[in-house]
Parts: C-alpha cells; structure tokens; sequence
C-alpha cells in the first residue's frame, strides 16, 4: 500500500493500515498527553513515535476540540514550524500538518511537511486548495459541520452515513477543480466532529461505504469522547476502548489510523496480520 507524496515520492507500508501518530504542539487538546507545547517535548515525543514505528506524525497547532477557540496563523506558525524543522534533522518521516489555514499549511510544507489535513475539508480557507495543488501534497478532506467551536452543539442528521458521504463528495469535486488528482486525496469521516453517539458508531459499521468512494480512508478516533460512552472511562482509560474500535476500522479497510497511541496501534495491526494471514 502507498501515498503519493509530492513529485515521485512514495510513502509505503506492509500493514493493513499506515499509523499516523498525534503530535499536539497546543496547550488545549482533550487529551493531556498529546499535547507538547514545548519544542524540545515535541521533538522527543516525535522520536518516541518513530521508534514505535509510526509513519506518519501529524502535527497540529490548533486544538479542534469541541468548543476550542480559533487560533491566528501567526500563532500556529510560531508553534508548528520549528517543531517540523526540528524533526527534518534526524528524520525523512513522512510529516501532516493538521490545519484550516493557507498560510500555516504553506509554511509548514516549506519547513519539510509532506501531507496537509484539513478537518475543514477546504472550506474554511478558500486559498488552501490552491496550496495544496501549487505544492503537489496529498491533502485531507474531513467532513465536519460547523467549526470546531460549535460543531457539538445539537448536531443532527436524519440518515447519517448518506449525509456524510454527500457532503464528502462535495469536498472531494471542490479538490477536483483545484486540479488536485484523485491520487492524492484522502477522505476522513469526522468521527466525534459534529457527530453523535450513534453517527459515530454508524460510520464504522458503514466503513465500506466509505471504501466505495474509492479514495484512500484515514479514520480518526483515538481517545474519542463516544468511546467513553460505550465503555465509562475517562480520556485517560480509552486505549482499550480505542484499540478495538480501530482493529474493526482497519480490518474494513481503512488505509490510514490517526492514534495517540503508536505502539499499541502497530502491535494491534501486527496481530490483525497474523491472524488474517493463519492457516
């Protein structure tokens, strides 16, 4: 399995799924581990992802927590950039830059990031697409409603899963006419942005559908609050709870796992892997 990059590089993996580790350079992300607002943290908890064996490391420098407050770009900037730099001293690792605006997005790849994930699916920043497109880097598209601010104030849909895909779609024919090839889009459903207990639970009983749109998948949902309503524990005691939820995800074929916690993921897909391959 591989992702384009930009020009003829490739990103390959021998997994059921790439694991993409969260690295937050924020002081408010929901889960307190995540979030290395420090430089020097930042770059150990990097080094830690990569020895797990992570692929990807995701980087952010807005928390899009329900209810989080937007940040400027000068801001995001200021807290992404030298933490990019920094790993491209000691790593070729595929890096994302998990951000809604253009100019943090532009600043990131001329740092060294590779892949630009946008929860806004390219609608927050008109300029992003033509980032995007100008820089030839996979790019992507997350469905959410709203904005991280109010997205869980009364969210609601009549047919969930068929919503999400048409305005999925949406963003993907928006990609399209920013001549951003179908090669390098990669399409996440929003799990937790803007969705309810039962949207999320939907979504991955409905994963397959999702394949069927014939872009690469990324599924994130690691420490997720719905997670908690299943199982009672808090953000702290949700590995289990995520673990299971992004085995069932991985086994119905998405290509991409964004997790807080790499090694437990990797272990997880090695034993997906064993088993699958038995006897």
């Amino acid at each position: 399995m591989q992702i384009k990059l930009a020009g003829e590089r490739t990103l390959s993996t021998t997994r059921n799924s790439f694991v993409m580790g969260i690295l937050n350079a924020t002081p408010d992300s929901f889960y307190s581990e995540s979030r290395k607002p420090d430089l020097n943290a930042g770059l150990d908890s990097a080094r830690m992802m990569i020895d797990e064996g992570a692929d990807i490391i995701d980087i952010g420098g807005e928390s899009t927590r329900p209810g989080s407050a937007y940040v400027e770009a000068a801001e995001e900037i200021k807290r992404v950039v030298p933490l990019i730099e920094g790993i491209r001293k000691f790593s070729d690792i595929a890096v994302s830059i998990d951000t809604r605006k253009a100019d943090v997005a532009e600043a990131a790849i001329k740092a060294g990031a590779d892949i630009v994930n946008d929860v806004s699916g390219l609608r927050d920043d008109a300029r992003l697409g033509f980032v995007v497109s100008q820089h030839d880097v996979p790019v992507i598209l997350m469905h959410m409603r709203g904005t991280p601010e109010n997205m869980q104030r009364n969210p609601h849909y009549t047919y969930a899963v068929e919503e999400i895909i048409n305005e999925l779609e949406i963003c993907i024919s928006r990609a399209k006419s920013l001549q951003i090839p179908s090669e390098k889009i990669i399409i996440d459903p929003g799990i937790g942005f803007g969705k309810r207990l039962e949207d999320n639970l939907s979504i991955l009983k409905n994963i397959h559908r999702f394949r069927n749109l014939g872009y690469m998948l990324l599924i994130g949902l690691s420490r997720k609050s719905f997670i908690g309503s299943v199982t009672g524990a808090d953000v702290d005691s949700r590995l289990a709870g995520s673990l299971a939820a992004n085995m069932y995800a991985a086994a119905g074929g998405a290509e991409i796992l964004r997790v807080h916690d790499v090694k437990e993921t990797v272990w997880m897909l090695d034993m997906l892997a064993a088993i699958e391959g038995a006897g």
